[in-house]
């Protein structure tokens, strides 16, 4: 079962993209951090932001940011 955790709004404000350097928005229901000038979802793993592109999930072209 996935825990969901709060990120701390002031981590959102610094991180960004590792890819393109661009602002991340938080998916709480889904745990993932979403680039969507990259189309990349990273995820958070026991409150802890996974920022390797290696571990980011693609989104799809059909979903809408």
């Amino acid at each position: 079962m996935t825990q969901t955790t709060e990120i701390d709004p002031k981590l959102l404000e610094i991180l960004v993209c590792p890819l393109n350097r661009t602002p991340l928005v938080y998916d709480k229901a889904k745990q993932e951090l979403i680039s969507k000038s990259a189309r990349l979802a990273y995820p958070i793993r026991d409150g802890v932001p996974i920022m390797l592109v290696s571990e980011a999930r693609e989104l799809g072209e059909n979903i809408n940011l």
